[in-house]
């Protein structure tokens, strides 16, 4: 008579974590081995015949069958100190690091030669260290803390108007686009093909400027929008009455707006005094982050205007307004979905690292 077969426990949770091991693409080879080994030993088969179906031995069925039995799913990682020993010296390592944010004067960054040749190690051990310790010289963050003394409250007024519009009332992001260049390359560029890329010269031809106004349904994601050869009070006003136009009547507007002068103007007060249904809402200073009409802008500039080439302003509005047209017949709103607590602290952390450096 054989020898019972033995079979290993596991729970439910352990069943389900193993099964994705082995489903999911980005698990690495000997992972979703380890897990498939687990599994098919949880199902009462032999040692020898898990062995077969997996192409490996029947001492590694063996070995990764007890240690998930006595470590669980902690067993079927390796353990530290196998593998092949670091060549490059700790200290080293530790140079690469500290000397990673102390670039030599007058360079205002360290490249991985550089500091490879400075340090006497190879630039691909350079690399390594850096992605291993999250350290990027390449990269640059851009950032401006506003301090509008009235922060919090414009703040969460408008992040309000996001997570719980007013009922019967439209909630409008607005703001203008000004100096939207009509530039025409010099001469013309290879366009896009397998295996080639599109190109474009790097001169071209000032054909003049525009401004966009626009306002952004945070509802639906529509858009009201007019082209204009300035960006004034005046031409903000006939924005305004354009938006009083093209809206039902019946329903209470909902302005978010930044804090360009031109929002304020005596005029522009005089008008909005005179129709009560639209209310403004001023984002902070140097928060138009906060403003989803320039998440709209930025596509814009990347779809249309920067990889374009226009020989006449008339152009370049034409586009615009084709491409205004296209979204509006499939609109796709932009949803707020930042929280607004977190977004505090992270301003908070990042008051407290500028104070401290």
């Amino acid at each position: 008579m054989g020898r019972p077969i033995t079979k290993v426990e596991i729970t439910l949770e352990e069943r389900a974590e193993l099964e994705r091991r082995v489903r999911a693409p980005s698990v690495p080879q000997r992972d979703s081995l380890r897990a498939a080994i687990v599994l098919r030993r949880a199902e009462g088969v032999r040692q020898s015949q898990v062995a077969g179906e997996l192409g490996v031995s029947v001492n590694c069925v063996n070995r990764w069958s007890q240690r998930f039995e006595r470590e669980g799913l902690a067993g079927l990682v390796d353990r530290k100190g196998r593998g092949r020993r670091p060549s490059i010296p700790a200290d080293k390592v530790a140079e690469v690091i500290t000397r990673a944010t102390q670039p030599p004067k007058p360079h205002t960054r360290w490249t991985v030669r550089t500091m490879a040749r400075e340090v006497g190690i190879s630039p691909d051990s350079v690399h390594r260290i850096w992605k291993a310790n999250n350290i990027k010289p390449h990269l640059v963050k851009t950032f401006k803390l506003s301090n509008d003394p009235r922060f919090g409250e414009k703040f969460w007024d408008v992040i309000g108007l996001y997570l719980d519009p007013p009922e019967r009332s439209l909630v409008l992001c607005c703001d203008e686009k000004s100096q939207c260049q009509a530039l025409e390359r010099t001469q013309p560029g290879l366009p896009l093909g397998v295996g080639e890329i599109r190109t474009r010269t790097h001169d071209y031809k000032r054909h003049g400027t525009i401004t966009l106004f626009a306002a952004l349904n945070y509802l639906d994601g529509r858009l009201i929008a007019r082209t204009e050869k300035r960006h004034t009070h005046v031409e903000w006003l006939r924005f305004l009455k354009q938006i009083d136009r093209e809206t039902p009547q019946e329903l209470e507007l909902h302005l978010i707006v930044d804090n360009y002068c031109t929002h304020k103007e005596a005029s522009v007060l005089d008008w909005l005094s005179k129709h009560p249904r639209f209310h403004l809402h001023f984002t902070p200073t140097s928060s138009s982050w906060m403003n989803l009409v320039e998440r709209f802008f930025s596509d814009l500039t990347e779809d249309v205007i920067r990889e374009g080439s226009f020989s006449s302003v008339r152009e370049l509005v034409e586009d615009i307004v084709s491409h205004l047209a296209q979204r509006n017949l499939h609109p796709k709103p932009y949803t707020w979905k930042a929280k607004g607590e977190e977004i505090l602290r992270k301003i908070r952390r990042a008051r407290q690292a500028l104070e401290a450096s």
